[in-house]
């Protein structure tokens, strides 16, 4: 059971540039195990609880140069509107691998990891560039300002709310382009940590993973630490989009299909939670979690093809192995319809569910106790331990 639960909280790891395999989290209390999604109509894939990634090998030679750098792209709408009203269009060259260098460090004794407070302010392209086209959601879902980021959903629970509103899973490098925009930066908001502009730096709680697995209303309530979509006017990218990195994590498709460590989820995680001492930054990546993994700070956001195309709802993992929606749905354990019905009801103020109806609540986005309470951005964190800063070399 202690590895269970240490294997959910190396999801709170950090990665270097390209993103690759977290590292160890702080030590959790024995008896404590890894929150799963429950596997109904098809049974989901086993394993949520991931192990330790591979340690990161050294790039293959010939590398590809550095690239030039693009045109700036222009984070606005071209021509009547080519993406709806709740979305920000996202065009421009994204590379593939990006070199930073770090100014000044400090180390997290709680997660046994050096965090980059300031990274030198230029960004190198030493990967391959891909032309960007997509549309993307301001803010984390249900994608309404004030609203709280909707947590404890799976992959496929998230796919399946994504595709009941016309839109998709948004991919590994949408999400990263949005939020380090044109200039590739570190942050959204630049190249210096600041916790007063993007919720984070929380001393850790100990969850109560037997809880969390049940939805206990109390436990996911105390273990909230969030601040809701659009009450962090400096967590903006330099696309418009809204608390990109911290606050809550983000899950995303895939779109490595290798047979490695890297390529076997069609899901991974970006962005990092409000704790101290992760990797809350645009480019680090967890790979180790699969589709059926749910969590307590664990959001998502949807994109979308632009100018009204038509969206594949389902990962490029997915396509090649060749699963219906359908099946998507049936992991997911609701419909896209379904989910239109629940849609509908909340907003007209009706999507009730009974106490123990954790599904119907999952739908509903009604999984927080009426005691969670949002913290005060840039407030400390009386409980975290003093932060020491050096200089660092490290990427």
């Amino acid at each position: 059971m202690r590895f269970l639960l240490a294997s959910t909280l190396a999801f709170l790891g950090c990665t270097v540039l390209p993103a690759a395999a977290p590292e160890a989290a702080p030590k959790a209390k024995k008896g404590e195990k890894a929150a799963r999604a429950p596997a109904k109509r098809p049974a989901a894939p086993a394993g949520s609880a991931a192990a330790r990634d591979p340690e990161r090998k050294p790039p293959p030679a010939g590398k590809p140069a550095a690239s030039p750098a693009p045109d700036r792209p222009k984070p606005k709408e071209e021509g009547p509107r080519a993406c709806p009203a709740d979305m920000q269009l996202v065009e421009g060259s994204y590379c593939s691998e990006v070199e930073h260098t770090c100014k000044r460090s400090w180390y997290d004794e709680s997660n046994k990891k050096t965090v980059c407070e300031e990274f030198e302010p230029t960004a190198k392209c030493v990967g391959e560039r891909t032309k960007k086209r997509y549309c993307i959601d301001r803010y984390s879902w249900p994608n309404v300002k004030g609203e709280r980021p909707e947590v404890m959903n799976n992959f496929y629970q998230a796919q399946v709310k994504c595709a009941a509103v016309g839109k998709r899973m948004c991919t590994e490098s949408e999400w990263t382009f949005a939020c380090e925009g044109p200039d590739m930066k570190p942050f959204p908001y630049g190249y210096t940590r600041d916790v007063t502009k993007c919720n984070g730096d929380h001393p850790w709680d100990s969850p109560n993973m037997t809880k969390v697995a049940q939805r206990d209303p109390d436990e996911l309530a105390r273990l909230w630490k969030g601040v809701r979509n659009g009450e962090q006017p400096a967590c903006i990218s330099d696309f418009g989009i809204a608390d990109l990195a911290g606050n809550t994590d983000d899950v995303v498709a895939s779109e490595t299909l290798t047979s490695d460590w890297r390529g076997k989820y069609s899901s991974l995680h970006t962005g990092g939670p409000w704790y101290k001492g992760v990797r809350n930054q645009c480019r680090p990546k967890i790979y180790t979690h699969d589709e059926g993994f749910y969590y307590y700070f664990l959001g998502f956001r949807c994109c979308a093809n632009p100018d009204g195309a038509e969206n594949e709802p389902r990962t490029l993992k997915q396509i090649k192995e060749k699963k219906s929606f359908s099946t998507i749905e049936g992991y997911a354990r609701f419909t896209a319809k379904e989910m239109r019905g629940k849609l509908d009801l909340k907003k007209q103020g009706k999507c009730d569910c009974k106490p123990k109806d954790s599904l119907c609540k999952t739908m509903c986005g009604t999984l927080l106790g009426p005691g969670a309470k949002d913290v005060v951005l840039g407030k400390p964190s009386p409980d975290g331990p003093a932060r020491r800063t050096t200089p660092s070399p490290t990427r």
